[in-house]
């Protein structure tokens, strides 16, 4: 059986806190992190297996949050090992000489244009370039059919990033931010409308003729590796290629989810 070791807090910044563990023993399938936003809801935000870090992002300035780590093995969900961070100027109760002043890099990096491409009902992917300097990470912005803030968290390797679970027809204001340092930088921005007249800025990339020649075939969605809160889905595709896959359920409280899932894979963990 494997097990988790400390969890720690580090790079806090007003808005996000990067979570490092370690695995002294054992390999685990998958881990989970769970906390309470702002508004007191209960969020989930799954890790695969091999890494040993992730970026808590959208959280609330000044604010004191309680971590929660869960490794995933089998059937079994080990844990918690737990942490506690406060947002915001105080940065991290555990490693507050990581944002010192003096540890900033002496050039400011700066953000190039926002574009929108690859748009369907659903989703939106963003584009964008770092003309100078380099970023230790991104955050997409936007507010949801409902009007409520989301936030995407990017590494800074990528230059672009696929925005799922949109509403057709709907027209959408993307913010992006570079954080550099203890610093926020932007944002830039791009409009975008999901549905049949896809995007602003490039309508001919759902023009008839740019459709694959064979259109691809789903074959059957099977569950397996069933947690008291996760769920591993299967499938095949018998025919042809996809771009990408959407995952679409109800949580809970009966809200929509959406979980985007990249062209060559045949699995997900629904967390």
């Amino acid at each position: 059986q494997p097990r988790l070791g400390e969890l720690t807090a580090s790079h806090v910044t007003p808005d996000s806190v990067q979570l490092e563990w370690s695995v002294p023993e054992g390999t685990f399938d998958s881990f989970t992190v769970q906390y309470k936003d702002a508004q007191g809801q209960p969020q989930a935000l799954p890790v695969d297996a091999g890494s040993r870090t992730v970026t808590v992002p959208g959280l609330s300035p000044s604010r004191r949050y309680k971590f929660n780590l869960y490794g995933l093995w089998g059937r079994k969900r080990l844990g918690p090992v737990s942490t506690d961070a406060v947002t915001g100027e105080s940065c991290c109760l555990h490693y507050p000489s990581a944002v010192e002043p003096e540890e900033e890099p002496p050039t400011q990096p700066r953000l190039g244009e926002l574009t929108a491409s690859h748009v369907s009902p659903e989703s939106v992917q963003l584009e964008w370039s770092v003309p100078e300097g380099t970023f230790d990470s991104f955050t997409v912005q936007y507010k949801d059919a409902q009007g409520q803030p989301q936030a995407l968290p990017v590494d800074a390797g990528s230059r672009t990033v696929t925005v799922p679970g949109l509403s057709p027809s709907r027209r959408y204001k993307f913010n992006l931010y570079g954080l550099w340092g203890r610093k926020r930088l932007g944002p830039v921005s791009t409009d975008a409308v999901t549905g049949e007249s896809c995007c602003l800025h490039y309508p001919s990339a759902v023009e008839p003729e740019e459709e694959p020649p064979t259109q691809p075939r789903l074959g059957e969605l099977t569950a397996s590796h069933v947690t008291p809160d996760s769920v591993q889905l299967e499938w095949s595709v018998p025919e042809g290629t996809f771009d990408s896959f959407t995952v679409q359920y109800k949580d809970a409280q009966g809200q929509p989810q959406a979980l985007p899932v990249d062209a060559g894979s045949r699995t997900v963990t629904v967390p």
